[in-house]
């Protein structure tokens, strides 16, 4: 294990270089800042319109929400003509959280009488 020892006095001097290094951090930066700016004005003067926000995606979306809607729609008759067709029992359609598209309906019935 290797412990370098540093004294209050190696802290509060800079090292040699590091104006230097600071100076040439700066100046990269301010040219990186430069180049961007240039690719910004490029771009915007290639594409004039490319800074538009369009409003197509919101109607695809209503489309597609649309169209499922009525796909959806389509599967539950579906389900429940099914249903009707092959089972003596009474059902309706339903959103259901975990995907069921028509429910049973099971009827009420009152407890019998108490045996006396």
């Amino acid at each position: 294990m290797l412990v370098a020892a540093v004294t209050v006095s190696d802290m509060a001097s800079p090292a040699p270089g590091a104006g230097f290094q600071n100076k040439n951090r700066v100046a990269i930066l301010a040219e990186l800042d430069k180049e961007k700016r240039r690719l910004i004005q490029n771009s915007s003067m290639n594409n004039p319109g490319a800074s538009i926000p369009l409003s197509r995606p919101a109607l695809n979306k209503d489309f597609r929400d649309h169209a499922e809607q009525q796909h959806i729609a389509a599967q539950q008759k579906a389900a429940l003509q099914h249903a009707h067709a092959h089972s003596s029992g009474f059902f309706i359609t339903q959103d259901s959280s975990f995907g069921n598209l028509i429910l049973p309906v099971l009827p009420r019935l009152d407890p019998p009488p108490p045996a006396e």
